[in-house]
């Protein structure tokens, strides 16, 4: 006899995809206060083993994994608290600038994203300096999970990253219905 209710609840569990294990890792280095390891991922021309394990969650898409905890670790600078972020690296760049002016309408994200939608290899030196911009803002970084998944489709024409990043940049401000 077989245990109908307890497959059904089994078959329904979500296995995280290995983007998301990533992130939840990641979180729980901030969340359980380990700076040394977040340091470690700090320094990204020193491999030590902070960079091997975040390899590890999809080895086929290693140098793309330990990138985004670098980045993460970037964003988590002295934080208390995970920032999961959501949407795009375009979505989130909309956010960059001042009161006079955010996203397309502040020269400097807009030269910013203008660099790394150009870039035909993943810009990690302009997305480093998008993820410090944010941070700098106080404003919510991308999801983490969708940025490595990005970045690891990044040369794929038929995912057209870089085209999605800058709609999601220049699109209209949401209208408000009443």
């Amino acid at each position: 006899m077989t245990n109908a209710p307890a497959q059904e609840r089994e078959a329904d569990r979500v296995v995280p995809t290995p983007s998301q294990q990533l992130t939840t890792w990641l979180a729980n280095l901030v969340r359980t206060h380990e700076y040394g390891q977040l340091a470690e991922l700090r320094r990204p021309n020193v491999k030590k083993n902070t960079h091997i394990t975040a390899g590890w969650f999809d080895p086929s898409r290693r140098e793309v994994f330990e990138e985004v905890a670098f980045l993460f670790a970037v964003y988590h600078r002295g934080a208390t608290r995970p920032a999961y972020g959501w949407g795009s690296l375009g979505y989130a760049a909309r956010k960059i600038g001042t009161n006079i002016g955010r996203g397309p309408a502040d020269p400097g994200a807009l030269r910013l994203m203008d660099r790394i939608v150009s870039s035909r290899r993943p810009p990690m030196r302009h997305l480093q300096h998008a993820i410090t911009r944010l941070r700098s803002c106080e404003k919510p970084p991308p999801s983490w999970a969708r940025l490595a998944d990005d970045l690891a489709l990044w040369t794929d024409r038929g995912a057209q990253i870089r085209y999605r990043w800058a709609v999601d940049f220049h699109a209209p401000p949401s209208r408000t219905t009443r």
